[in-house]
């Protein structure tokens, strides 16, 4: 009841509010006001017209304020992962995610590069690295397996003598310099050591060296977790070698922005950790076999 502070909270002059409220009572046909000395007060008519004023704009804020909170909660699912993450292992299942969750949108950035998920207001990252490099709070989603694996054109079925090296193309993956991606280190593992191939295809991305390695470009090291599908239709066969290659220690990691994300963002996160428990098992069950 202060023309004064009424001003202050419009962001208008004094007098442009006193013109507001005289062209509306002229409009009305009616006094809305008392004006006494350094105050306002309502007249009947007025008090009943603020009475039904306030009850329709608080009516209308709940109604915007449902809207909001509607569209929010269907905002798209924002996840970030490597590249090969996403094209070999994520986006072969996600007709099933999306078939069991139609109404959630998934927004996918693949790159290598590591993204803050809060500055760039992304939901879910997908982090590789050694266990107990890790952030704090990651989940555990599969470790890997890699050994040689070739396809049916090339004519192998194991990878148990050198001469097999010297006359084959090695196809080598250089986005990860651990000993277990290193050809070198396998050869050495097998007591090959400075045994040359007919030549070397060096690739900075995973999944461009398994298109490779389909096309019969030439022998890979693939990770078993990613190219299953791969080895049990045939389109890739695994190569046997007389001793265990190098060992890796790295595994596969979600992060979650929020501590509670969204209904939608948690249902990406379960299907995701349901999806990586099948691939872990699948893989400890094919490494029980002879």
């Amino acid at each position: 009841m202060s023309i004064t502070l009424a001003a202050q909270d419009l962001f208008l002059t004094q007098s442009a509010v006193s013109r507001h409220i005289h062209a509306l009572e002229t409009a009305l046909g009616m006094k809305l006001f008392k004006r006494m000395h350094r105050a306002i007060h309502f007249t009947a008519e007025g008090e009943q017209l603020f009475v039904s004023a306030d009850s329709a704009m608080q009516q209308l804020q709940d109604t915007v304020g449902a809207l909001q909170a509607s569209q929010l909660a269907h905002q798209p699912v924002t996840l970030t992962a490597s590249i090969s993450f996403v094209g070999l292992w994520l986006l072969p299942r996600l007709p099933q995610f999306q078939q069991h969750h139609p109404n959630v949108e998934v927004r996918l950035a693949a790159s290598n590069s590591i993204m803050d998920l809060r500055q760039e207001g992304l939901d879910i990252a997908i982090r590789y690295g050694a266990q107990e490099q890790m952030p704090a709070g990651g989940l555990r989603l599969f470790g890997e397996t890699i050994f040689p694996v070739a396809h049916p054109s090339l004519g192998l079925c194991r990878l148990d003598a050198p001469e097999i090296i010297a006359r084959s193309v090695l196809l080598e993956f250089e986005g990860d310099a651990s000993p277990c991606w290193n050809w070198d280190a396998w050869l050495a593992a097998q007591g090959w050591s400075g045994i040359k191939p007919k030549g070397v295809i060096r690739f900075n991305l995973f999944d461009q060296m398994i298109h490779a390695t389909i096309a019969g470009q030439g022998i890979a090291l693939g990770r078993s977790q990613f190219i299953r599908p791969m080895l049990d239709d045939g389109r890739l066969f695994a190569l046997p070698t007389p001793h265990p290659g190098p060992k890796s220690n790295k595994v596969f990691c979600l992060l979650q922005r929020d501590a509670r994300p969204s209904k939608d963002a948690q249902a990406l996160i379960d299907w995701i950790v349901a999806e990586a428990k099948q691939t872990d098992g699948v893989e400890a069950d094919a490494s029980d076999d002879p």
